[in-house]
């Protein structure tokens, strides 16, 4: 691998960094966090909230995770900038809020979900 090559391969994941942390920021200003509320709601540090956000540092799976359920957006949308179509809701939000219901009401919605799979004719 030449010199420029190396100086590129080292620059992506930096600017890749950058990217994600810009949509991070938008995303939290968007659901109406500040950095001290969202870095407590993920277990971070608020200086490492906003080192990720400016790109300085990359952030974990699990960090990638927890954010997405808090601020209700796709890992798509987060690491790629993909948006999800207008009205749709990311399967991680919907885990995420899957998981705070009791096993009577998880019960409950899966036979929802079940019955309406069936009147579209779409397999379990």
């Amino acid at each position: 691998m030449d010199k420029k090559e190396e100086v590129k391969r080292r620059r992506q994941p930096k600017e890749l960094n950058k990217q994600i942390g810009e949509r991070c920021r938008k995303a939290r200003e968007t659901a109406g966090y500040t950095q001290e509320q969202l870095a407590d709601q993920i277990g971070v540090s608020t200086q490492f909230l906003s080192d990720a956000e400016r790109g300085v540092t990359g952030m974990s799976v699990n960090t990638i995770v927890k954010l997405c359920g808090i601020l209700n957006i796709s890992a798509d949308f987060l690491l790629l900038g993909m948006e999800e179509p207008d009205g749709a809701e990311s399967p991680l939000s919907i885990y995420t809020r899957m998981k705070r219901l009791s096993p009577q009401e998880r019960e409950l919605v899966e036979e929802v979900t079940n019955l309406m799979m069936k009147s579209f004719h779409l397999p379990k």
